[in-house]
């Protein structure tokens, strides 16, 4: 039956109408095998060539048919309402009675859906992790538009949360020797200042440099964070500076300072799922344990809506001057008079950015949520310090420095998380005063 199917579901690739919706009798065959997966019927075997079955037939589909598919296991999965009424009464009846915990166990079995069972038979498969990881990306484009697919989001999401445990993860230092497959995933998920060619991507693997990721023993050539380190004498403040390939290397023996420069997701199925913190803080203990005399640990970073938070500020336009556009093109940047004028107002905007502006309670930059959330303190705005189009397209050119002290990260992250209080420096504060 499985077969035949599959062809039927390739047949309909064939034209876009037929594409944008399948029949009835499909769909119905596609829920019998789905409930043949709830069930779990068959052995291990069984189980095995079944989710390779619906995993080629997920792949064959286009976008519409991979939509109704996800729409079928969210909507046709669910706990019975029946039965979780059922076992809720019982709870209720038990509770102060030697039965709650059996009532209690019950409700859970009750409350269980049938969702997860059919995804985790993906599991099986030699890439099923990394099958499961591209499909909770499909699962959120369609989100955008179809919030009847949540449910389905927050259970895979909760799955994959538990398989990408940070204790289930292996850090590792890429070299310049690793496989040239994964270097060539870098180059592609570098998703903060593009890789623009091999002697490029040479000079952020050399000896002043380190770059770390994390990987799940499942998805082995699939790096999920990483971040590049450059190692500097004091806290760097240019980011040309710091990747100009035709500079010279540093003597990494020299150095006091590790500055966190870039820092990609590369799943974009497995948003939501948290170990930034985790690597930032085993990477600061690699780095420690090769070069003990470093003291400075912290970030070169861009304020990426910056200009689009300033769009909507048209006071702070004219107190500056220049239009919106005028900033982003960067011309400006030529004229030395208005460079001069141009840089306390600018800085002090941007501290206010970080440090005062607020949505839904965090800080509005995304980039500030992530690293404030990992303990950091906004440390320093850095005038000009992305000179690229894009440096003045999404922040004038500015960019911060966010500072890791090992001594403080816990601390800093519970007053986030339970005060939303922002850690920084006192001339961060002073700034964000001014305005």
């Amino acid at each position: 039956m499985a077969d035949g199917l599959l062809d039927r579901v390739k047949s309909l690739v064939g034209s876009r109408h037929e594409r944008q919706s399948m029949t009835s009798r499909l769909l119905a065959q596609l829920r019998k095998q789905l409930q043949e997966c709830a069930a779990g019927t068959g052995g291990e075997v069984t189980a095995r060539n079944r989710a390779a079955k619906l995993g080629e037939i997920y792949l064959g589909l286009d976008d519409a048919g991979r939509h109704e598919f996800l729409r079928r296991i969210a909507l046709d999965f669910g706990p019975e309402p029946a039965k979780v009424d059922v076992a809720h009464r019982a709870y209720q009846a038990a509770v102060g009675t030697p039965r709650q915990w059996d009532a209690e166990a019950d409700l859970r079995v009750a409350l269980r859906s049938s969702r997860i069972r059919i995804l985790t038979q993906f599991n099986a498969l030699p890439q099923g992790v990394k099958f499961l990881v591209d499909l909770r990306a499909d699962l959120l484009r369609f989100l955008e538009k179809d919030e009847e697919l949540a449910v389905l989001d927050r259970e895979l999401e909760s799955r994959l949360t538990a398989w990408f445990d940070v204790g289930f993860l292996e850090l590792s230092r890429i070299t310049w020797h690793s496989p040239a497959s994964l270097l060539e995933k870098l180059i592609r998920y570098e998703a903060v200042h593009e890789i623009r060619s091999w002697d490029d991507l040479r000079n952020r693997l050399d000896s002043d440099r380190r770059l770390y990721a994390f990987f799940h023993p499942r998805m082995p050539q699939e790096p999920l964070i990483f971040v590049e380190v450059a190692l500097t004498k004091e806290l760097a403040d240019n980011i040309q500076a710091l990747l100009d390939e035709h500079a010279p290397v540093f003597d990494p023996a020299r150095a006091d300072t590790a500055i966190f420069y870039s820092i990609s997701n590369t799943q974009t199925g497995l948003r939501g799922v948290t170990f930034g913190n985790f690597l930032l803080k085993r990477v600061i203990d690699d780095l420690k344990r090769d070069f003990p005399q470093l003291k400075t640990f912290a970030t070169l970073s861009p304020l990426p809506q910056f200009v689009a938070w300033l769009k909507r500020r048209p006071e702070a336009l004219d107190e500056l001057g220049l239009s919106l556009a005028q900033l982003q093109s960067g011309e400006w940047a030529q004229d030395k008079a208005t460079v001069r004028r141009l840089r306390d107002p600018l800085e002090s905007l941007a501290a206010c950015y970080l440090y005062a502006e607020r949505q839904n309670g965090r800080p509005h930059d995304p980039v500030a949520r992530f690293h404030l959330g990992n303990g950091a303190r906004i440390e320093r705005i850095n005038f000009l310090s992305d000179t690229s189009a894009k440096g003045f397209r999404q922040s004038c050119g500015l960019m911060v420095n966010y500072l890791y002290d090992p001594d403080e990260i816990e601390q800093n992250v519970e007053a986030f998380v339970g005060e939303d209080r922002i850690a920084a420096s006192a001339a961060i504060r002073r700034l964000a005063k001014s305005q």
